[in-house]
């Protein structure tokens, strides 16, 4: 199951993360797929804002995990420095942990991913434009994307 949305504005990027984040609960995945510059982070604030956490939430780029304390907690992880499994780097804690797991660049790291997460891929069309694929993987995810 899929759903598209056309963004044409910042403001929208943040309101469907937003409402992607009201929908979303302890233990679940959100894999962030696209280029630099596509939105991701963007996308990240706005599922904080639906998790209740009005923190700044910035690229944890260079630290690989942030934490922010909402309804339940918010791991915001960015994976793009990461050279596979040959890193001291413990997914398993996040993925498994009590608050919802976002992760940037998941496929650093694909053979320790679960089965199913809620995939968004964030495609650049122009300074401001932004489309937005959000497919469900698994009858959970399939939950919020009916939602949406």
């Amino acid at each position: 199951m899929q759903k598209r949305f056309d963004i044409k504005c910042v403001e929208e990027t943040i309101l469907l993360g937003e409402r992607i984040g009201k929908l979303l609960h302890a233990k679940d995945v959100v894999l962030l797929v696209g280029n630099l510059s596509a939105g991701k982070t963007t996308l990240t604030k706005g599922i904080g804002l639906g998790l209740g956490i009005n923190k700044i939430i910035n690229s944890p780029t260079f630290t690989i995990v942030k934490e922010y304390k909402g309804r339940c907690p918010l791991y915001h992880l960015d994976l793009y420095r990461l050279n596979g499994l040959n890193t001291d780097f413990d997914l398993e804690e996040f993925i498994e942990g009590d608050g919802v797991c976002v992760i940037e660049w998941p496929y650093q790291v694909e053979e320790l991913l679960p089965k199913e997460f809620l995939y968004i891929e964030l495609e650049r069309v122009d300074d401001t434009h932004r489309v937005i694929q959000i497919e469900a993987k698994g009858a959970r995810y399939e939950e919020v994307l009916n939602q949406l």
